[in-house]
């Protein structure tokens, strides 16, 4: 192993063995479950569409659904037969309603197709509840590494405590422990402190890559970049020890360029930042560094 090995030092040939594959589910495997879940979803779509004189009248509906997790299914379906170039995080919000009508209800597809287009499938429609199935998870393989890591941190760096959501959950502000942290909206995954919290020993990002390209591939290392300069202006300027973590995984690592982009940032902030996958953390994680002894 190479003395202070850094994350481009990793062959090509090797890279494949440090990343970890967050099981998946085999189609039509799924397609049971995804129609004993969604026919309900499927069922009140048909009524609210049924009794709308007007698309804007069954958004309208939709919007008064006070289930929010039924409320969500409906607005995505909503997408798919109304108006598929609205986002669902725009009509997920309900207070929003009207402005929505308003912006894009000449777009949206007349009711009276609406209607025809639906009632030409079958209920549950096993194509649209595959679709629906796929955001069921969404998020869970970066819950998952977000654990493991936590779980690494807390068995294995005896003197130290990892705060922050092990899952789902608000992030960590800096503000949280820098009160004068010039950025209130930095949001972070973890902090790594000493166990009576005086110490700030890391902070830092996990995330899982799992299929990583084009535009999004310049995305995220974008951000990392941006955050890393951001917390080390912070940390240089208050003569702290804290260091920076970015935890990544998954096999998007292995796609285009992300492994260099990643190695090219913790070259830049060498000796204050690190990027790792998960299995790099034993051989690279050492106390001694994490403390800045």
């Amino acid at each position: 192993m190479l003395k202070n090995k850094m994350f481009r030092d990793y062959s090509i040939e090797e890279r494949k063995n440090y990343i970890t594959l967050s099981s998946g589910e085999f189609y039509p495997d799924i397609l049971p479950e995804a129609c004993e879940l969604y026919k309900p979803v499927l069922v009140t779509f048909e009524s609210l569409m049924k009794r709308a004189a007007s698309s804007t009248l069954l958004f309208e509906y939709i919007s008064e659904e006070g289930d929010q997790n039924m409320r969500t299914q409906l607005c995505r379906v909503f997408r798919k037969y109304v108006s598929p170039s609205t986002p669902v995080e725009l009509l997920k919000k309900k207070s929003m309603c009207k402005e929505i009508c308003q912006d894009f209800g000449s777009h949206f597809r007349p009711i009276q197709e609406v209607q025809a287009k639906f009632a030409t499938r079958p209920i549950p429609d096993e194509a649209l509840c595959a679709l629906l199935w796929e955001y069921k998870d969404r998020g869970k393989k970066g819950y998952d590494l977000t654990e493991q890591f936590f779980h690494i941190i807390e068995h294995n760096y005896p003197g130290v405590v990892i705060c922050g959501p092990r899952r789902a959950g608000k992030d960590v502000q800096p503000r949280d422990f820098w009160p004068d942290y010039p950025n209130e909206n930095r949001p972070l995954d973890f902090v790594i402190t000493s166990k009576n919290g005086k110490q700030i020993y890391a902070v830092g990002l996990a995330r899982y890559d799992g299929d990583r390209g084009g535009a999004q591939e310049d995305d995220r290392p974008g951000g990392y970049d941006s955050c890393a300069s951001e917390l080390q202006s912070y940390i240089v300027r208050h003569k702290l020890k804290t260091k920076i973590l970015f935890v990544n995984d998954g096999p998007g690592l292995l796609l285009g360029t992300m492994w260099n982009d990643y190695s090219r940032i913790e070259e830049k902030y060498a000796g204050l930042l690190m990027v790792m996958t998960l299995r790099m953390i034993p051989e690279r994680l050492t106390t001694r560094w994490l403390k800045g002894e």
